[in-house]
C-alpha cells in the first residue's frame, strides 16, 4: 500500500477494524522477534487472564455486563445522573431522545482524554469527588445538563452552541484552576469547536444539525439494523475532519492513525476514541429500537489503563527500563508500539476469558470484556503500585488521543 497513492480500497480499509488489527498483529510479532521497544512474557499470560476473571467476577457476579462505554461512568458512585436526563425527555419520541442522548455523549466522548493526576471534580449534588475519567464523565453531564452546548440554552448540542463554547465556559464547567490542572483545555475546546464546524458542513451525517442527528443518518441509510464496524464507519466519517494535524489522503482526515514504517503499508492504526464512542452510541441507539450486530468485531482500546494492565502485571517489559523515566508522545514508536501491543493482546485475553467463562464471542463480547474485567483491572493493577493510579508509561497528551 503506496501512503502516496491510495485507493478508495485503501481508505475503506483504513477505517475499519480489520486495519486495526493488522498492524497491532504486526507490531506483537515485532515485538516476539525483539524488534520493538517491549518484550512478551507467554508464561505471564494465565496469571493476568485470571486476574482480570477476579475482577470481571467481583465487579459483575451475575456476568450481567453492560458494554464499555461513557454511559458507565455518567452513573459512577452509585449515582444514576442519566435517571435525570430521561425525566426531562420522557415526553419525546424514541428518535428525539436517541437524538439528545447522541449529543451528550458524543461530546462527552471527546472530552474524555487523559485528565492528569491533579485534577477532579467536587459533585456539589453528592458531597463525592471523582478523578480522571469518571470525573470527565460526570463534569460533561452537567456541562450537557447546563445547555452549554447549545445555541439557546436548551437541551442538545448543536452546531452553532459548540462553535460559540468559551474557553472560560469550558474551565469553569471542568472546576479548572491553578490549584486544580486539567491536561490539555485548549485540545478539548478544539475538538468540540471542530465538532460544531464539522456537524454545520457535513450535513448528510447530521441533517439536523447537532451531533445526535447522525441517528437520522444512521436511519435512512440504514433502516433500524446495521453492524457495530458500519457504525464506526459511521462515527469516522462523521468525525474524521475535527481531530488535528494527523495523517491525510486522498483529501481524508485518518484520524487516530500514525505513521510506522515497520507495520504493512507503514500506517498503524487504532480509532480508540471513535471506537470508544462507537460503544457508547450502542446503548442509546438499542434503547430507539435499532439493532446492532456484529459488535465483537470491534476491537480493544488503545489506552492506558488496558496498556497499563499489561506493563503492571508484567506481560509486556520495556528493554529499556530507561524509557519509563521520560515522556512520549502519541507519535513516537514506544507508544505506538506500546498500543498495537495492547490491542493484539486484549484479543487474546477476551478470548481466553470468553473460554473460561463458556461464553461465546457472541453473548460476551470484547465490550464487555473491555467493560467488565480488563479497564477495571488496569486501573486496580494501577492503583496497587502507584498512589495516584498513573499510568505506567508518561504519556504527553495533547488532550486529543488518551
Amino acid at each position: 500500500m503506496n501512503k502516496n497513492n491510495y485507493t478508495e480500497k485503501d481508505l475503506d480499509f483504513l477505517l475499519s477494524p480489520h486495519a486495526i488489527r493488522q498492524s497491532a498483529e504486526a507490531i506483537f510479532d515485532l515485538t516476539k522477534n525483539g524488534k520493538t521497544h517491549f518484550t512478551y512474557h507467554q508464561d505471564k499470560f494465565n496469571s493476568v487472564v485470571e486476574y482480570v476473571i477476579d475482577v470481571i467476577k467481583e465487579n459483575y457476579p451475575s456476568l450481567e455486563i453492560p458494554f464499555h462505554s461513557r454511559w458507565g461512568h455518567f452513573r459512577v458512585g452509585g449515582i444514576n445522573r442519566v435517571a435525570d436526563l430521561d425525566e426531562k425527555l420522557k415526553s419525546e419520541d424514541a428518535l428525539e431522545k436517541a437524538r439528545t442522548k447522541l449529543d451528550l455523549v458524543i461530546t462527552s466522548v471527546l472530552l474524555d482524554a487523559g485528565a492528569g493526576a491533579e485534577w477532579k471534580y467536587n459533585e456539589k449534588s453528592s458531597g463525592k469527588s471523582f478523578n480522571r475519567s469518571e470525573g470527565l464523565g460526570v463534569a460533561s453531564f452537567y456541562l450537557f445538563m447546563s445547555g452549554a452546548l447549545s445555541h439557546d440554552g436548551s437541551l442538545k448540542a448543536t452546531a452553532e452552541g459548540l462553535q460559540h463554547l468559551s474557553k472560560e465556559k469550558l474551565s469553569e464547567a471542568f472546576q479548572v484552576s491553578p490549584a486544580n490542572p486539567l491536561i490539555g483545555v485548549e485540545g478539548r475546546l478544539s475538538l468540540l469547536k471542530n465538532l460544531g464546524a464539522t456537524v454545520a458542513e457535513k450535513k448528510d451525517l447530521f441533517p439536523g444539525g447537532r451531533p445526535g442527528s447522525l441517528v437520522d443518518y444512521l436511519n435512512n441509510r440504514y433502516g433500524k439494523s446495521f453492524s457495530g464496524p458500519q457504525l464506526l464507519r459511521a462515527v469516522l466519517d462523521g468525525l474524521g475532519e475535527i481531530w488535528p494535524g494527523r495523517v491525510r489522503v486522498a483529501g481524508v482526515n485518518l484520524g487516530d492513525i500514525w505513521p510506522y514504517e515497520k507495520v504493512p503499508g507503514g500506517l498503524a492504526a487504532f480509532h480508540k476514541l471513535s471506537q470508544w464512542m462507537t460503544y457508547s452510541l450502542c446503548e442509546p441507539l438499542m434503547e430507539a429500537g435499532f439493532t446492532i450486530t456484529d459488535v465483537d468485531q470491534l476491537t480493544g482500546l488503545a489506552e492506558y489503563r488496558n496498556g497499563g494492565l499489561l506493563l503492571d502485571l508484567g506481560l509486556i517489559t520495556m528493554t529499556d527500563t530507561k524509557l519509563l523515566d521520560v515522556s512520549h508522545r502519541p507519535d513516537s514508536e514506544v507508544l505506538i508500539e506500546w498500543r498495537g501491543l495492547t490491542i493484539a493482546l486484549l484479543d487474546r485475553i477476551g478470548a481466553e476469558v470468553q473460554k473460561k467463562l463458556n461464553k461465546s464471542a457472541t453473548e460476551f463480547p470484547l465490550a464487555k470484556v473491555l467493560e467488565g474485567g480488563t479497564w477495571w483491572a488496569g486501573r486496580k493493577a494501577a492503583k496497587a503500585l502507584r498512589a495516584d493510579s498513573s499510568p505506567p508509561l508518561k504519556i504527553d497528551s495533547d488532550g486529543t488521543v488518551f
